[in-house]
């Protein structure tokens, strides 16, 4: 027998023998896992489900030709639908995580009801800062899932007495199982393929914190601001360090909640307490309460970088009010509008970053789109000539009201938009 076959003999004989290990394993390792890891009922007593169920979305169509053009905006469908109307609402719990896709939507100071109250950050040598999908090595956090499930008084588990009443309810985050590099970590997979394993981890945390709770309240750094925020951290399971590439004995990551009495007010671009009787604010959101898109728009930009992205998605915009009608880019002009039954002022247009080159369904980062075609054509903002222009930022004339998909969209006023960017304390913008 030749040194060669008998490698190969060996070799066969190796790998025989590991399959042979790892199936024996198996057996006795797939029981165990059912128990350990049976998806539980995840629902919380008392609560219900905020938004559309699981697989309905108003968006299944958003590749249709239909939206490459605008329409009239004073005239009704056959349907009777107004022409220029609300598509979609969204709203985005966990910063740079996945939205929430709304009917309807109460609005609150800080825009859409639970939009970016949560954040992660990490902690550096000058305290903590948010993390989001634009920084090196976090687009995983496209792929980390929220649901909001809020106190139900008509249901017959409601209990006022429940931690989950207490808190006003609770967010339930989820996230991809990521199997260990170790013989155990070939079972996992085999056993989330044949579905005996869920391929999804998930826990929860209270929407506010109970009068009782002893979480931290720390500044945290969003752009220039540091807004003091709850400290949540201490119910981070080690498994989402894991997935988000920390080793949880020294991971220096956080989960935040904002603080309700701690908003960020706003004061460049956006009207003043002057004119709307309050001061703008926000919680984690990068500027502004709400964004909002025009699928018209977003589709004139999807082809021109088709060759590189086939199906660019409007989710990757992150917006939370996404309008059909309005032609291409018409909204670059809106000063104050109407939607439904809210007064609505536009504070700036949104200067856009390279964030959405992050693909909201796989998490993967493209190198350089659709930022590169944007950029090649939508920079028109005389206040920020570097970078491109997409959507608009939204300031509502009221502290609170509500919005639906449907709801009519009629423009006031229009006018010129000049965007104001971030100052350091004492510096001016010069002609402005």
């Amino acid at each position: 027998m030749s040194s060669t076959s008998g490698t190969f003999e060996i070799s066969s004989l190796g790998a025989f023998f590991i399959f042979g290990l790892l199936w024996i394993v198996a057996i006795g390792v797939f029981p165990l896992l059912a128990l350990m890891h049976a998806s539980p009922d995840q629902k919380p007593k008392g609560c219900r489900r905020l938004g559309l169920a699981p697989g309905q979305s108003n968006l299944t169509d958003e590749y249709d030709s239909k939206y490459n053009d605008g329409v009239p905006g004073d005239q009704k469908e056959e349907n009777g639908l107004p022409s220029w109307r609300v598509k979609a609402l969204f709203t985005y719990p966990l910063k740079s995580c996945g939205g929430i896709e709304l009917q309807t939507s109460d609005v609150v100071g800080t825009g859409l009801k639970f939009d970016r109250q949560f954040a992660f950050a990490e902690e550096t040598g000058d305290g903590w800062n948010c993390r989001t999908l634009r920084n090196a090595g976090f687009q995983r956090m496209a792929l980390i899932h929220t649901e909001i499930w809020v106190p139900d008084p008509s249901s017959p588990e409601y209990d006022d007495r429940r931690p989950e009443m207490q808190s006003d309810g609770v967010m339930i985050i989820s996230y991809p199982r990521v199997a260990p590099s170790c013989p155990l970590g070939i079972v996992i997979k085999i056993a989330m393929a044949i579905r005996l394993l869920e391929s999804r981890r998930s826990f929860q945390v209270p929407l506010v914190p109970a009068k009782n709770s002893k979480y931290p309240v720390v500044p945290v750094r969003i752009w220039k601001d540091k807004p003091l925020a709850y400290d949540y951290g201490s119910l981070i399971p080690p498994s989402l360090h894991a997935y988000l590439g920390f080793d949880h004995s020294k991971s220096t990551l956080s989960l935040f909640r904002a603080h309700p009495s701690h908003n960020r007010e706003i004061f460049r671009n956006a009207p003043g307490k002057e004119q709307i009787g309050f001061q703008p604010n926000t919680a984690f959101a990068d500027a502004y309460p709400i964004h909002l898109l025009n699928i018209t728009s977003h589709r004139d930009v999807a082809g021109r970088c088709a060759e590189a992205i086939p199906r660019l998605s409007i989710r990757r915009f992150r917006a939370n009010i996404i309008v059909q009608g309005p032609e291409a880019f018409a909204e670059d002009q809106w000063k104050r509008m109407m939607i439904g039954e809210t007064e609505i002022y536009a504070a700036c247009r949104t200067v856009r970053c390279r964030l959405p080159n992050v693909d909201p369904d796989t998490g993967d980062r493209h190198k350089a789109e659709p930022d590169r075609t944007l950029k090649s054509y939508r920079r028109v903002d005389l206040g920020d000539p570097t970078n491109a222009c997409l959507g608009l930022q939204l300031v509502p004339a009221v502290e609170e009201c509500s919005l639906a998909v449907g709801d009519e969209v009629r423009v006031l006023e229009t006018g010129e938009h000049r965007y104001i960017k971030m100052l350091a304390p004492g510096e001016k913008v010069e002609g402005v």
